[in-house]
């Protein structure tokens, strides 16, 4: 009875996206905004319903909320002569609080077994992304402020989804949580240093109150996630329950500021940022795996490097946007990052899930080839 819900709202989401086409063709793309909502609303509960494409239904949450934005930006801008753009600081440092709430002492023993690979992740975020951004800033042809943007959001430290997509392509999951939790504590010290040394020919970079604000968006929740995760955890269910789903309507309010704020320069240069943007996620995975290679770790140590790499925290930089005061050019980067970073991740993991790793194999190899007791 559920899955034929779902495939009654993947068919009403192929209606509504047929019904924009037409009117886009034949009338105006104008006019076509609330069959485009629809078509994503409904393809995102839609997707749900199939163990396939579920982990998309976030990806394709990103993606209505950014037509959203850009069909009706008046809604996202101000309400009542309040700025919306205030609460993407709070925003994000609920989002790190319910990352701190989420780890724990356990997450940082893998840096104890196995620190060669946690090295060599942390040093691919860091030396990779950024001078890939820096590349495709300073051959693009964009303005000084948005060129920063890209090379911002190569600085980012991991996403905290990383861990689900090295889950889904039988990557090594421990390893992709201690990543994100070293680059994301790291974030304070490095980004500012990166982005003075990247990006101080495009605009002017003031270090410590880089390193200031990233410090209240990082280390303060971060720590206090820590404390309510030590003291209180299990004691109230309801919000351990509860801080995934927050952290995730965090984002997407994010990007809808984000995008309304900037709705004016997507329009103009859209097309050619999303390429960009493509390209520096594509390359991060590529080039991770490679530097994994070069370290000749496991296979599912790889995997992890590759896809941790390409995955920004795109969230944080929007904050380190807002930070800055260029939240509308700095930040259109990371607004548009979510769902690329979703869709692309999503395939290369479920490529990998369908290859396990040669160790998993080999395993599989000697556990069937073993004798059976009795």
């Amino acid at each position: 009875m559920k899955l034929n819900i779902y495939r009654i709202l993947i068919g009403l989401a192929v209606l509504s996206l047929i019904a924009a086409l037409i009117i886009s063709f034949n009338k105006s793309i104008a006019l076509a905004g609330p069959f485009l909502i629809a078509f994503f609303v409904l393809l995102a509960i839609g997707v749900r319903g199939f163990s396939l494409v579920r982990g998309l239904t976030f990806s394709i949450s990103v993606l209505a909320v950014v037509v959203t934005a850009l069909y009706y930006p008046e809604h996202f801008v101000e309400y009542r002569g309040f700025e919306l753009a205030v609460l993407i600081m709070p925003l994000i440092q609920l989002i790190m609080f319910g990352m701190g709430c989420s780890m724990g002492v356990k997450d940082f023993v893998e840096l104890a077994r196995a620190p060669k690979s946690v090295f060599v992740g942390v040093a691919s975020q860091f030396i990779i992304m950024p001078f890939l951004g820096f590349a495709l800033a300073s051959y693009g042809n964009f303005s000084p402020e948005i060129s920063a943007g890209i090379i911002l959001l190569g600085c980012a430290p991991t996403s905290v989804t990383a861990s689900v997509m090295c889950y889904l392509a039988r990557a090594n999951v421990a390893l992709a949580i201690t990543i994100t939790s070293v680059t994301t504590l790291l974030a304070p010290l490095v980004i500012p240093l990166l982005m003075k040394l990247l990006a101080g020919g495009f605009i002017e970079i003031d270090v410590l109150g880089m390193m200031w604000g990233l410090v209240k968006m990082v280390f303060i929740p971060i720590a206090a996630g820590l404390l309510f995760n030590k003291f209180l955890s299990g004691k109230a269910k309801w919000l351990d329950n509860a801080m995934p789903l927050i952290s995730m309507i965090g984002v997407l309010i994010i990007v809808a500021i984000i995008i309304a704020a900037g709705r004016e320069s997507i329009l103009s240069i859209g097309v050619e940022l999303v390429v960009n943007v493509v390209v520096l996620v594509t390359l991060g995975y590529f080039f991770g795996y490679w530097f994994g290679r070069l370290f000749k770790l496991k296979e599912r140590d790889i995997r992890t490097i590759s896809i941790s790499t390409g995955m920004q925290n795109a969230g944080l930089i929007s904050g380190i946007a807002k930070v800055m005061g260029k939240i509308a050019t700095v930040g259109l980067a990371t607004a548009i990052c979510g769902p690329i970073m979703g869709v692309t991740s999503s395939i290369l993991a479920a490529y990998w899930n369908d290859n396990p790793p040669k160790e998993d194999r080999v395993t599989k190899e000697i556990e069937d080839a073993a004798p059976v007791p009795g």
